[in-house]
């Protein structure tokens, strides 16, 4: 697979992390961790944390190891160094149940209090968190709107755009090689952005799938494929199913 040209933060040629896009009148810098920045705001955003996944699973006798939470959030730390955000917008899905925060060991909570340390920090409501914990600091909202950017946790087909949303958890799956390779990806057109899932056990639907097909008409007009060494544009009509 050819390596993407990357972008840096100002948009400018990068290391292969990075790549540009364009929603409305905003560039926005996709990243390979699956945060999105956007730099005239100085905003960074993720979707679908799904924070305390692993204790979930675990009170339901599905024992998956118990380090999601700080993986996910040492990979935030590692993002919101790099970029320096402003402000920070989870879209939402944040913790993977109502009872998440409950379950937070208290060094990720300190190390969650830290990151939100001198800048904004704005929770999204998700279908998984609907309510916000006013523990964790940060200000809640239903969706955010910037410079005529709606940036929400389920993406609306019924809108015009432009947005940026969550809650789909896209994956794009090709053939290479002679094998198949399947990464998060993000999946976007002229009126939206839908991100990948920032959580480390989220998990991917399959982006040739009936939610996608509707959302985008068919298949989205690019595709940035997450890869081990970099962010990978890859023609939509390339994708399989699984």
């Amino acid at each position: 697979m050819r390596q993407a040209r990357a972008r840096n933060r100002d948009g400018t040629s990068g290391d292969g992390d990075r790549q540009s896009l364009a929603l409305g009148a905003a560039t926005l810098i996709a990243d390979r961790s699956g945060a999105l920045y956007w730099p005239a705001e100085r905003t960074l955003i993720v979707a679908d944390l799904h924070l305390e996944k692993g204790s979930a699973f675990a009170r339901r006798g599905q024992m998956l190891p118990p380090y999601d939470t700080r993986a996910t959030l040492l990979r935030l730390s590692a993002v919101i160094a790099r970029f320096e955000p402003a402000t920070v917008i989870a879209l939402g899905d944040s913790f993977h149940d109502i009872a998440g925060p409950d379950r937070l060991a208290a060094d990720d909570v300190r190390l969650l209090v830290s990151l939100q340390s001198g800048r904004t920090w704005v929770w999204v409501a998700g279908n998984h968190d609907p309510v916000h914990d006013r523990r964790l600091g940060g200000e809640a909202a239903g969706k955010v709107e910037i410079a005529g950017l709606a940036l929400r946790h389920e993406p609306d087909a019924a809108t015009g755009g432009p947005e940026i949303a969550g809650h789909l958890h896209p994956a794009a799956r090709l053939v290479w090689n002679g094998g198949s390779v399947r990464t998060r990806c993000f999946a976007s057109d002229a009126r939206r952005v839908v991100m990948p899932a920032f959580g480390a056990f989220a998990g991917g639907l399959n982006l040739v799938s009936e939610p996608f097909a509707a959302l985008f008409q068919g298949r989205p007009a690019r595709v940035d494929m997450i890869g081990a060494s970099g962010l990978y544009s890859v023609p939509p009509r390339a994708l399989i199913g699984d």
